[in-house]
């Protein structure tokens, strides 16, 4: 008899409790973009699975969700550790043999600095509005860092957002930079260069880049020491077996870990206020500035240069790695079969990475 009082008592808590629907639909349509649509499938099934397990009634996947939660975001240990995946998994080779590219790694953080202002314009404090500029980085892992150091009270909206619109990259980008360029400015072919870079110098790229990164944003050493280090696992040329494991079985597993315990954070009650609708809008905002600054920045280059540049690939400047990327590339055939932009992009795309630890970092001095 009591096992009947209980499941019409639960039925009765989500029939008086809409909210609850509501986070179900959500999870469900995480579940159908990662499946139906093949976006970011190892994060966003177990986020939408993980939406769904958490606002069932008296759940008693709260509980569990709060260790894996505790032990893993709350101390920036899995944001950590997939660094090192993500590192292991960059090749430098493409921007070291053009370093420009760096500009627009710069140039497409733009829309973290705007987001950041405009948050702190509806009322957000400091903390909160540096937090939610940082989804303008594109990077999830950096976006929970920085959240979570400066107590963002908002750090589950935060997490929804940065790896949400990570996923949706493919959707987000093109309409931009479509309505920033030409069909002219679409159609510059930019011939790669190949170059050989020595084996030195790309065990070397990391070393530095850490050093330097570390002088001008000490905070941000975290950071960038595990992705340089993950990237050192794959070129120093000994440690192949352990390159290997980081950029399959580590990243994987660690991916798969945060997506489902960043569902812990979206509890109906907490996820479901008008400030986290406005953070998603937030994010959004941001990635949407970042693709125009980094597009409209090739475009200013282009007008003292002798040579053009297609301004297509400064919208890979976000660290979306490499989504970005493949957006710009599959752009560029799209308007020219014979137009390869993917090393290029490539190129901006790993310089963005490293240019989101650095404001990441920035911001982090800035308010701590």
């Amino acid at each position: 008899m009591s096992f009947f009082n209980e499941l019409f008592g639960n039925v009765l808590n989500i029939g008086s409790d809409p909210k609850i629907i509501i986070m179900w639909i959500i999870g469900g349509v995480l579940i159908y973009l990662a499946i139906k649509k093949e976006m970011e499938p190892t994060l966003l099934l177990p986020m939408g699975l993980g939406a769904i397990l958490v606002n069932l009634p008296n759940s008693g996947a709260i509980e569990t969700l709060e260790v894996l939660f505790n032990a893993g975001i709350a101390n920036e240990l899995f944001p950590l550790l997939l660094f090192i995946g993500i590192g292991a998994m960059i090749d430098f080779g493409p921007l070291l043999t053009n370093p420009k590219l760096m500009l627009f790694g710069a140039a497409a953080q733009f829309g973290i600095f705007m987001t950041m202002s405009l948050a702190a314009l509806f009322g957000f404090d400091l903390h909160d509005a540096a937090s939610i500029g940082i989804i303008g980085a594109a990077d999830g892992p950096t976006a929970i860092f920085v959240a979570n150091t400066l107590n963002s009270k908002y750090l589950g909206a935060i997490m929804v957002a940065a790896y949400s619109y990570m996923a949706l990259v493919p959707i987000v980008q093109p309409p931009v930079i479509k309505a920033l360029t030409t069909k002219e400015e679409r159609l510059i072919r930019m011939p790669y260069e190949q170059k050989n870079i020595t084996k030195t110098t790309r065990i070397l790229f990391p070393i530095i880049t850490t050093v330097v990164v570390g002088l001008i944003a000490p905070t941000s050493v975290a950071l960038v020491g595990f992705l340089m280090f993950g990237n050192l696992l794959r070129e120093c040329g000994v440690l192949n077996s352990l390159s290997e494991t980081a950029q399959n079985v580590l990243a994987n597993l660690i991916t798969i870990f945060l997506g489902i315990t960043i569902a812990f954070k979206m509890q109906a009650a907490d996820f479901l206020k008008l400030d986290t609708i406005l953070i998603l809008c937030l994010g959004l905002f941001a990635f949407i500035f970042d693709t125009a600054g980094g597009v409209l920045f090739a475009k200013l280059l282009n007008l003292f240069s002798k040579t053009k540049i297609n301004p297509m690939i400064g919208a890979a400047g976000i660290s979306a790695f490499p989504m970005s990327a493949r957006v710009v590339h599959k752009m560029g055939l799209k308007e020219d079969p014979q137009n390869f932009l993917l090393m290029h992009s490539i190129g901006v795309n790993v310089s963005g990475q490293i240019a989101s630890v650095i404001a990441g970092g920035l911001i982090l001095n800035f308010f701590m």
